[in-house]
C-alpha cells in the first residue's frame, strides 16, 4: 500500500513512547517531596502522571495545579532538580533503537514531537547516544503552542519535507492522539508507555494500539492490519 506522497515518516512523542524516563522524573519529584517534609510518592502511581511533565509531578505529589500560588515557584525549584540528574536511570524503551534503525533502512524518516522544553529535551537525547539521529526534533518551546494544538506536528512536518497525511505519530497520552488527528496524521497509542489518568486508550480515536515498539513496522508494511475508523469526537481541545 504505498503511500502517494512519498515515503511515511514516523514522529515520537518523548517520555513514556520513546524513553522510559519516569525514574528520573519520579525520583526528582521525591527529592523535592523531601525538602518540605512530604512523604515519597510511590513509583507506579508516580510514573502515571509523567506524560504530563512537571504539571503532573506536581499534581500527584502536592495536590496542586498551574492555578495554585505555589505552582511556580515549585515548579521551578522540581525543574532544577530534575535537569540536575536527568539521564541517571532513563532509557529507550526496550525495541525503540531497532525499530529507528529498521525505519533508517527503509528510508523513513523519523523525529520527535514532545511537550518537554528544548534545555531538558535537548540534553536528555544527547546523553541517551542514539543510534541514529532523528530527523528533527520539536520540543514544548519550539511552538507558540503546544500539544494537543496541532501546531508542533505542523511544524515537524516542515523540517523534514512531509505532508502531515503521511506521517504516524506514535504517542502514550490522550493529548498526543488528539494532536495526531487535529494535524490529519494517523495515530497510534503506545500501551507500553504511561497512559496518564484519562480515558482508557481505546477511546482516544488512534488508528491502532502498540504493545510493543516493534509494532509500528506492522502499520507500515505494504499489508498492514486493518485500521478501525476512529469514534466520531469533536474538535481537539488545543487550550
Amino acid at each position: 500500500m504505498a503511500d502517494p506522497l512519498g515515503p511515511a515518516a514516523v514522529l515520537f512523542d518523548l517520555d513514556g513512547t520513546f524513553a522510559d524516563t519516569a525514574p528520573d522524573m519520579a525520583a526528582a519529584l521525591n527529592r523535592l517531596l523531601a525538602r518540605y517534609d512530604r512523604p515519597a510518592v510511590p513509583f507506579e502511581q508516580a510514573r502515571r502522571h509523567v506524560s504530563s511533565g512537571s504539571r503532573g509531578m506536581l499534581a500527584v505529589g502536592f495536590g496542586i495545579g498551574p492555578e495554585d500560588p505555589r505552582y511556580a515557584a515549585l515548579r521551578d525549584e522540581y525543574l532544577s532538580l530534575y535537569a540536575a540528574d536527568i539521564h541517571c536511570e532513563s532509557c529507550l524503551f526496550p525495541g525503540i533503537a531497532e525499530l529507528v534503525e529498521a525505519l533508517d533502512a527503509q528510508g523513513i524518516c523519523w523525529g520527535i514531537v514532545t511537550n518537554k522544553p528544548a534545555w531538558l529535551t535537548d540534553p536528555l537525547l544527547e546523553a541517551m547516544a542514539l543510534p541514529i539521529r532523528p530527523a528533527c526534533v520539536v520540543s514544548g518551546d519550539t511552538t507558540p503552542r503546544p500539544k494537543p494544538h496541532p501546531d508542533p506536528l505542523f511544524h515537524a512536518c516542515g523540517l523534514i519535507d512531509r505532508e502531515a497525511s503521511a506521517c504516524w505519530y506514535v504517542g502514550d497520552d490522550q493529548r498526543d492522539i488528539q494532536a495526531g488527528r487535529a494535524a490529519g496524521m494517523r495515530t497510534l497509542a503506545a500501551l507500553y508507555g504511561y497512559l496518564g489518568i484519562e480515558l482508557h486508550p481505546r477511546d482516544w480515536g488512534a488508528d491502532g494500539l502498540l504493545e510493543h515498539p516493534l509494532e509500528v513496522l506492522r502499520f507500515l508494511a505494504p499489508d498492514p492490519p486493518p485500521i478501525s475508523p476512529a469514534p466520531a469526537s469533536g474538535p481537539a481541545d488545543v487550550a
